[in-house]
């Protein structure tokens, strides 16, 4: 079993415009926009980050927003919900808010004996808040107050069919993730000793592949310390037979990436070195960065991406 992992990194989604993306992570849930820089595979296409101050892994939730891209089919196969977490106190007022905003979707509910609240991404992302004892200091938006504001992920919601859920639960306790509750078709895995973003929820579903498209997500990434905690997961990735990509440096972090079993798309990351590599602290995410293989395109990607606040 490995001991690298400390849980969840960042959670990457897919969009249908960069704008509407930035307003509903940035206005309506309050996060920081850490980084504005472009998909190293598309650098038409935005790759924005939203998180707490600085960005910290457990907190990030990134896009792609691909113009006018066509929403996503629900199924099986996916990450069907990622949830954050607020204070216990919180839900009435973040009901409230969104309902006064005309997000879709609200639920209040309990799962596992936690309280939540589910909603819509602007692209149907399920999401849910979370109630929670939680001491991780949030972002200090304008208009949130502190007490009820996003601490970070809580979990995510793996939507598996029957037998990517057992061999998902397999590949989970590999990683250092034991069974802590379930009730229905839904069981909980917590990576004990980990950072706060340490809960994978498995549905088990009888449903058709999922399609992935605006609103679905992209991949979900578990954090290391360092690149050499990295290399020693992935040695015993590929040793287990999985099909693991070569490290890739992703500016922020370094990345590896490979397919779960259940067909949701798996990154391990490091926390080194952040994302304030390139920018003060004071300023994170408001100058558009480039990959250096991407800094002759400047001149032209300033004209063609679609304008965001900055």
């Amino acid at each position: 079993m490995l001991k690298q992992i400390n849980g969840l990194h960042h959670v990457t989604s897919l969009a249908s415009g960069a704008r509407a993306n930035n307003q509903f992570f940035t206005d309506t849930l309050g996060l920081r926009r850490v980084k504005k820089t472009v998909n190293f595979d598309a650098p038409d296409v935005y790759h924005l980050y939203y998180g707490d101050e600085m960005g910290t892994p457990g907190t990030v939730m990134t896009y792609f927003p691909f113009p006018g891209a066509r929403r996503g089919r629900p199924g099986a196969g996916e990450v069907g919900t990622t949830a954050f977490a607020v204070p216990k106190d919180a839900l009435p007022w973040w009901e409230e808010r969104l309902s006064g905003r005309g997000v879709e979707g609200l639920i209040r509910t309990d799962r596992l004996g936690e309280e939540r609240l589910i909603f819509k991404g602007p692209d149907g992302d399920g999401f849910a808040l979370v109630a929670r004892d939680d001491d991780r200091a949030p972002w200090a938006a304008e208009d949130v107050p502190e007490d009820v504001a996003i601490r970070g992920f809580h979990s995510v919601d793996m939507r598996l069919d029957p037998r990517g859920a057992a061999a998902s639960a397999e590949l989970l306790g590999f990683m250092g993730y034991e069974k802590d509750d379930s009730a229905d078709n839904v069981t909980r895995y917590r990576i004990a000793g980990g950072d706060d973003a340490q809960v994978v929820d498995i549905t088990e579903v009888d449903a058709a592949p999922a399609g992935q498209g605006a609103g679905s997500v992209h991949h979900i990434a578990f954090s290391v310390d360092d690149r050499a905690a990295q290399l020693e997961v992935r040695k015993a990735l590929m040793d287990t037979g999985f099909d693991v990509t070569p490290v890739i440096d992703r500016d922020y972090f370094w990345a590896i990436y490979f397919r779960s079993p259940g067909g949701v798309l798996f990154e391990v990351a490091t926390n080194e070195p952040g994302f304030d590599r390139d920018e003060d602290a004071a300023h994170l995410g408001e100058a558009l960065k480039l990959p250096q293989q991407h800094a002759h395109l400047r001149e032209r990607l300033e004209k063609v991406l679609e304008p965001i606040p900055d």
